[in-house]
């Protein structure tokens, strides 16, 4: 049985919000096409909004909009809630959309790695007074659910980890895009460094749970890391022998499959003329027996970081698609 699974982070899928914008329908003119050629059995998606409408609970509007008429519109789909549990989140939901039958779901935020404590030493406010230590909290959770892929369940993992945009910082900002010095910036970055790394570390721990549990577990873990596959986010992930030194950690090792594209071609974002591989998706050692390959759909992929690069003008996403193919056990 062929499998095909996919992450692409769709770059706030949203409604038109102001008249600079484009609109939905220009969004989806360009990407419906996108998602139908990744032609996914199992979908991982990040940056989708919610939408309100009077009576109802906020939901994943703009999605469905853009699945309308294709194979996905049909696909069992969970994604990310709030806090009460009774609707999506305003901004960048994650959602995993599914060929095979989703058995259950679950999202964790610090249920694994708790909140460090980190205290700010370049705030400029109170006088200059010492501020106190603060929890250091991840802006999304996890999206975790186990699929039925023939006789096996599967785990897939859904990550978007914290971009690496300095975290404000009180006092050290002149306007939305200025520092007041350049301790302030470092200092933001560090504390985006910080949960970015940390989040990183949840979902570790939470694939070492898995493994703990089930014995020689399907794992798969997709999404937007903001990282490149040997930054510290993505090497925690992995648990590589080279890091560990524990020879007997090497069956939870997590491969990114993206090793098997061409260097030269391997990229899923540009930034300032540089291609970046930001988004990955890593399985298992024992899912590699059924690996076929990686795609990475960028053939048409725009640099937002150039001058006159508005969303405009580049309607469709900054991210390309990434798939991995399986061809799995009957």
């Amino acid at each position: 049985m062929k499998l095909r699974i996919a992450t692409f982070n769709l770059e706030n899928l949203d409604f038109q919000k102001s008249n600079k914008e484009p609109t939905l329908e220009e969004r989806i003119a360009v990407m419906r096409p996108q998602l139908q050629r990744v032609n996914a059995d199992i979908l991982c998606l990040q940056e989708v909004n919610g939408q309100e409408e009077v009576g109802h609970p906020r939901r994943l509007l703009a999605l469905e909009a853009l699945l309308k008429d294709t194979q996905y519109a049909s696909f069992n789909r969970v994604s990310t809630v709030d806090e009460g549990g009774s609707q999506v989140y305003d901004e960048r939901n994650l959602v995993i959309l599914s060929r095979c039958e989703i058995l259950e779901h679950h999202q964790y935020k610090h249920n694994f790695a708790s909140a460090p404590l980190y205290r700010i030493v370049t705030a400029i406010a109170n006088g200059g007074e010492e501020q106190t230590a603060k929890e250091i909290t991840w802006e999304r959770p996890i999206l975790h659910a186990k699929i039925k892929v023939g006789e096996k369940v599967m785990d897939v993992i859904n990550l978007h980890l914290k971009s690496k945009i300095p975290t404000y910082i009180p006092g050290q900002k002149l306007d939305n895009y200025t520092w007041k010095t350049a301790s302030g910036w470092a200092e933001g970055f560090f504390i985006s460094s910080m949960k970015r790394v940390g989040q990183a570390l949840e979902a570790r721990m939470l694939i070492d749970d898995l493994f703990n549990k089930t014995e020689n577990p399907w794992i798969v873990v997709c999404g937007d890391f903001n990282s490149e596959f040997d930054d510290v986010p993505v090497e925690a992930i992995r648990g590589r022998v080279e890091n560990t030194g524990n020879g007997e950690l090497a069956r939870r090792i997590m491969f990114p499959c993206e090793m098997s594209i061409p260097e030269s071609t391997r990229f899923s974002l540009y930034h300032q003329g540089k291609g970046n591989m930001l988004d990955h998706l890593l399985v298992c050692r024992d899912m590699l027996a059924y690996y076929k390959g990686s795609e990475v759909h960028n053939e048409l992929l725009h640099d937002e970081s150039i001058a006159f690069a508005t969303d405009i003008k580049f309607p469709e996403s900054d991210h390309s698609p990434v798939i991995a193919e399986f061809e799995m056990p009957d």
